[in-house]
């Protein structure tokens, strides 16, 4: 009798267990007020993108980051009476839900509403875990959902998403073919166009059209293919679906476009609740195009792996997984708010999904990994330079591979004769086309003195040279060139390259100068200690005569030979951070003061020349301040501008910094570069 005892008490112990963790996924490891201008919802990559470019969940139609609609519907049945808690209300004349609570955090975005006499809580989650590359790579998203009634009484609850077959299309014009198919307890609704012109599209604001969006869910779930309202009103009839949907339904243009539903009854719903959840991917079948050959996704495994599987792994790990983002979240959030504070880990909250759903992972035939990013919303340039640069912050901090995985292509490009300039490759090609540069014109010391910091970088993280070893001769070649060319530009662009050309740029100097310190650094790391010592005296003597040619008073020039200018000197954080006193103490003091009397409402000038700026230098020069209290003063305005703006895109990371308002940039993996304080912070533990 005792040992039955004990054994039901382990039994009811595990079933709260699994209970606990069941109600706290729906509570986010803490609340954010940071009132981001797109949410992020479903995200993948650069084509499986879906935003809520809304305060809230229901006052419009969710979106891909370029604005293009990607519409997915979301309602709930209360004792008859339907609630719309997601979508721009097209379908069913039904109540709005009240939202009571959105927070977003790195890997997923939860939400409350009230509908009538019953609380939902519903939370997206793209299990982006960095240190864990198939979770990374793998396009399944979650959207999970607890229903809990707010009186005394149970309700009959019954929960609706469906999302339209534009999801799979670039056009409104183009026949798409939508699908029910099941397996192994899972059923299958898919959309994706007739044609299927794989990596025929390129280029910056278009849209995937091959592939295949899915909307997953246990087969104990009712599902239908149909059109939305008359989808919707038989939901909002009965609780239920169409009665004669079809396996399968071709429609000759998106205008008229095909809707796939899913339904679980939840039955009566008192205040213990009921959850559950729905699963929605997208598989692009080939990613990228990579010196001519077509290459899967990573998570595909060289195809022995399939989206079926994909989906049955997400399921059965389900929990496993949400509580691994939770403490993903917890610890990506932590260790902002130690770096800077709570305004700077919602920030960094905010930001982190919009960086890695900027790239795509995949290897190439030799085994190497590659994690291509798309300038989106610049001009859809694929594994560019000098955006890879500025995102670096964050991949230095959580994982170096995936920063190799961004320069390798570059090295191999100019390794391969295909590129046989003294200087870096600006761009592979246009996304997903990655035959080479496609840029009109070059960025000679940008983008050597990019490659250069990057790897010198990659080994104080690891503590070792050997990644810089492999592309020795290269890294000779380009500090070559920038002890030539570095002291005194000519008339090059840097990444700024909006602001156009302007010869003697201090700043790109300070590049070259730290670009050539790099080089150094990384030598004496492979006992190479004449090279090291011969490359740091260049370093040292280029950076004394920078500050006499760039001296004007109380703060350094925008351009040597411009008296009276001034701009960000972001490049010069990485002296600060690996401790070379290349340039002495107070340049970095003598600029962070001057910036201080430069501010406007939100935030500090890009230069003298216009009142715009870019968010993520902004980061860079923050960390130029000696004090928590300066620090914040220019993180501050950042906050205020992502809080306040009235464009609602993803971050953007170029703004005006009088009114607030985005300039073009949105949804860009640059803002990888606000990580830079907890990268300073973790490089003065590691040193001390």
């Amino acid at each position: 009798m005792k040992r039955i005892y004990l054994a039901l008490l382990v039994f009811l112990s595990v079933i709260q267990y699994a209970f606990a963790i069941s109600e706290s996924m729906f509570t986010p490891v803490c609340e954010t007020k940071l009132r981001v201008p797109a949410v992020p919802l479903l995200l993948s990559d650069p084509y499986f993108s879906v935003w809520s470019a809304y305060d809230k969940l229901n006052d419009g139609p969710t979106t891909h980051w370029s604005g293009s609609e990607k519409p997915l519907s979301g309602l709930l049945r209360v004792d008859g009476t339907v609630y719309r808690f997601m979508g721009a209300g097209d379908g069913v004349a039904s109540e709005v839900a009240v939202q009571t609570s959105v927070n977003v955090l790195p890997t997923q975005t939860y939400y409350t509403f009230q509908c009538g006499k019953v609380k939902l809580e519903l939370v997206f989650t793209s299990p982006f875990l960095i240190d864990d590359l198939y979770m990374l790579s793998t396009p399944v998203n979650y959207i999970s959902y607890r229903v809990s009634a707010t009186d005394k009484k149970q309700h009959d609850v019954q929960i609706y998403f469906d999302m339209n077959s534009l999801m799979a299309s670039e056009s409104l014009h183009q026949p798409v073919v939508s699908r029910i198919a099941k397996k192994d307890g899972l059923v299958y609704l898919n959309t994706g166009t007739i044609n299927q012109p794989y990596l025929d599209r390129k280029g910056d604001f278009v849209r995937i059209d091959w592939g295949y969006a899915y909307l997953v869910s246990h087969m104990s779930h009712s599902y239908a293919l149909g059109k939305e309202a008359d989808i919707q009103q038989s939901f909002q009839l009965d609780g239920c679906l169409l009665k004669t949907s079809m396996a399968e339904i071709v429609s000759r243009d998106t205008l008229n476009a095909t809707v796939m539903a899913n339904v679980e009854d939840l039955g009566l719903v008192d205040r213990n609740g009921r959850s559950g959840f729905v699963m929605v991917g997208y598989d692009d079948i080939y990613s990228i195009e990579y010196m001519y050959r077509p290459y899967m996704a990573y998570w595909k495994h060289n195809g022995s792996v399939t989206i079926e599987d994909a989906f049955s792994s997400a399921c059965e790990n389900y929990e496993t997984t949400m509580r691994c983002c939770r403490d993903f979240d917890e610890m990506i959030y932590t260790d902002a708010e130690r770096a800077g504070g709570r305004k700077y880990a919602e920030i960094l909250s905010a930001a982190y999904r919009q960086v890695i759903a900027a790239h795509k992972l995949f290897t190439d035939n030799e085994g190497r990994l590659m994690f291509f990013s798309k300038e989106n919303a610049s001009n859809g340039c694929i594994n560019t330079v000098d955006l890879t640069y500025p995102s670096a912050p964050l991949f230095l901090v959580y994982n170096t591979e995936l920063m190799k995985g961004m320069m390798t292509s570059i090295f191999e490009y100019s390794a391969s004769g295909r590129w046989n300039k003294p200087f870096p490759a600006h761009d592979l090609g246009k996304y997903p086309i990655a035959n080479g540069q496609a840029y009109n014109g070059d960025m000679p010391l940008e983008e050597a003195g990019n490659m250069l910091i990057l790897s010198a970088a990659i080994a104080k993280i690891e503590g070792n040279a050997s990644y810089a070893a492999r592309y020795w001769n290269l890294l000779t070649i380009w500090t070559d060139y920038l002890v030539d060319y570095g002291q005194d530009p000519g008339n090059q662009l840097c990444t700024d390259d909006f602001a156009g050309h302007w010869a003697h740029n201090t700043n790109l100097s300070a590049k070259a100068i730290m670009g050539i310190a790099a080089y150094s650094e990384m030598a004496r790391m492979l006992g190479l200690d004449k090279i090291a010592g011969d490359y740091m005296d260049k370093a040292r003597k280029m950076a004394e005569k920078w500050e006499k040619m760039a001296n004007d008073g109380d703060h350094y020039r925008l351009a040597f030979d411009r008296p009276d200018t001034w701009s960000q000197k972001y490049n010069i954080i990485w002296d600060k951070l690996w401790g070379l006193n290349i340039f002495h103490d107070d340049v970095a003091g003598k600029e962070v003061a001057y910036y201080l009397a430069k501010q406007n409402k939100y935030g500090l000038p890009l230069d003298c020349r216009k009142t715009y700026t870019k968010s993520d230098w902004i980061m860079w020069v923050a960390c130029l301040a000696d004090d928590m209290d300066t620090f914040s003063k220019f993180v501050n305005p950042v906050y205020d501008f992502i809080n306040e703006t009235s464009t609602r895109w993803p971050v953007g990371d170029w703004h005006e910094t009088t009114d607030g308002t985005t300039i073009n940039f949105r949804a860009r993996s640059v803002v990888g570069g606000y990580w830079m304080k907890v990268l300073f912070d973790k490089c003065m533990e590691k040193s001390n």
